[in-house]
């Protein structure tokens, strides 16, 4: 008995003695409408790798909401392959249903599925099922539990604020955090939206002074327009970007001044390419030793 998803697939693939010619490699992460988890494109990971291995062409379809411009479920020609292989997730609902319609003429697996109701059209549908749970065998390890992955990239807390009417006219908050958010998310990192703000009523929030220094005592970065924002990073030794959103400087400004951390950027001067030269200082070894100077850890 294969109790490794991919091996128990590629046993089907093989089975009748021709491997497919072409396999169209699909999911949850497929649907235009549906949602791509870490988990959904672990194991699409894991399971291309395996298809390769063996020697076996195949093509992926993602959502065009997630990959604009890659081969999605529309685009794909039902007749250019012979086999449709659905990976994680749940076989269930009118959105799987489909899948079976539109490629009516290839053979259908799924693997590394639950199996919610064995009677819905979305899982009879299929050829075969190696589950990863919801049948009566064994249940079987997940699919992006082995999945190759790269190097994990930095966690960067982001600590940004939007308020402070009494700068008046100076304020630059909308346009510096437009800026800094747009800039993050081109980068290859874990961002952490966090608020120095405390609250015991709602658990999104820290609770405790504590709490908060714990959250960027984890982090690799932080990038805040919050005074406290600096000054608490660099308490717990945590290298931090500093962005003051006040048109001339203020108490950002007069902060990092006050304890000599160079990575402060000027609202006037925000920019990419500014962003890019401290982000890169931060997270080298110069920048960590510098904010470690500061931690009163």
């Amino acid at each position: 008995m294969h109790h490794d998803v991919p091996a128990a697939v590629l046993h089907t693939l093989r089975a009748p003695g021709r491997p497919p010619e072409k396999l169209l490699l699909t999911g949850w992460f497929s649907f235009r409408d549906g949602e791509a988890t870490a988990g959904d494109v672990l194991a699409q990971r894991h399971m291309s790798a395996a298809l390769t291995g063996a020697g076996i062409p195949h093509d992926t379809a993602w959502s065009p909401g997630f990959r604009p411009g890659a081969l999605s479920l529309e685009t794909a020609d039902p007749g250019a392959y012979d086999t449709l292989l659905f990976v994680c997730g749940p076989v269930h609902g009118p959105q799987v249903a489909a899948l079976h319609a539109r490629f009516r003429s290839c053979t259908r697996l799924a693997a590394g599925v639950s199996v919610v109701d064995p009677a819905d059209p979305a899982a009879t549908g299929f050829h075969t099922i190696v589950a990863r749970d919801g049948t009566a065998a064994p249940a079987r390890r997940d699919l992006a539990a082995d999945a190759p992955v790269g190097p994990l990239p930095p966690v960067a807390a982001v600590v940004l604020s939007s308020g402070q009417g009494e700068y008046g006219a100076r304020r630059r908050h909308a346009e510096v955090n437009d800026t800094i958010t747009s800039w993050l998310a081109g980068q290859d990192c874990t961002r952490v939206p966090a608020e120095t703000r405390l609250a015991v009523d709602d658990w999104r929030l820290c609770a405790t002074a504590e709490q908060f220094l714990a959250l960027v005592a984890r982090c690799d970065v932080v990038v805040t327009t919050r005074l406290h924002g600096l000054v608490l990073a660099l308490r717990t030794g945590t290298p931090v970007i500093a962005v003051d959103p006040v048109a001339g400087g203020a108490k950002v400004t007069a902060q990092a001044r006050a304890v000599g951390w160079p990575a402060l950027v000027a609202a006037d001067a925000l920019s990419p390419s500014l962003l890019d030269h401290w982000w890169g200082w931060a997270l080298s070894g110069a920048g960590r030793t510098a904010a470690a100077r500061h931690s009163t850890r």
